[in-house]
């Protein structure tokens, strides 16, 4: 389910619901946020998460104009999942400035070694598919995961109560078994709902 104009608020009405509205999307992304270790977190992304963030764009911007609207809409489409596939936000999370700076360009590459196990195969994800976001010599602190599963994997990851993931780096090595109320969550991306 992809995200319509006729699906957003006006800015005065979601103004006055905004609350109520955050306070329901800040249970939703409980079970659908990750930790990967001290450092990493992954936050799954689908229609109610994007949803939100257009009109959070919308309002903060203050866009009332549909060619506008529709162009948020564009931007932020490709982060709801296809059916076959989960999409992530990645962030890399130092507290201290002095330290992400050092991490970050020691971490470099580390978006292309996220990884998701449903069984005997890990998936890579792909990052950054609308553009790239680190430089030669560092990563970026935010990077956009997709982990594209075929028909064998959605039916492994729908039937396996384990669901791993992890990070392959030679500064950041990490696997966590996902939460059973996180892969509940997950399991509506991959059935479409």
């Amino acid at each position: 389910m992809k995200l319509k104009i006729e699906d957003l608020l006006s800015l005065e009405d979601y103004d006055d619901q905004r609350e109520v509205i955050k306070k329901d999307l800040i249970n939703h992304k409980k079970n659908r946020t990750v930790s990967i270790g001290e450092h990493v977190i992954l936050l799954f992304e689908d229609y109610s998460t994007i949803k939100y963030q257009v009109q959070e764009m919308l309002r903060i911007e203050k866009i009332f104009n549909k060619k506008e609207i529709q162009e948020e809409i564009d931007a932020y489409n490709p982060l709801i999942p296809d059916g076959d596939n989960l999409k992530a936000t990645m962030l890399i999370m130092y507290p201290d400035v002095d330290e992400r700076k050092v991490m970050l360009s020691k971490l470099h590459g580390i978006e292309n070694n996220i990884w998701l196990s449903c069984g005997s195969k890990k998936i890579t994800a792909f990052a950054d598919e609308d553009l790239e976001r680190s430089t030669d010599n560092k990563t970026s602190a935010v990077h956009f995961l997709r982990f594209q599963l075929d028909q064998d994997e959605i039916t492994e990851f729908l039937s396996n109560e384990k669901i791993s993931l992890g990070v392959n780096h030679s500064e950041y090595n990490q696997e966590i078994e996902l939460a059973s109320s996180s892969r509940a969550s997950l399991v509506k991306d991959l059935n479409n709902n």
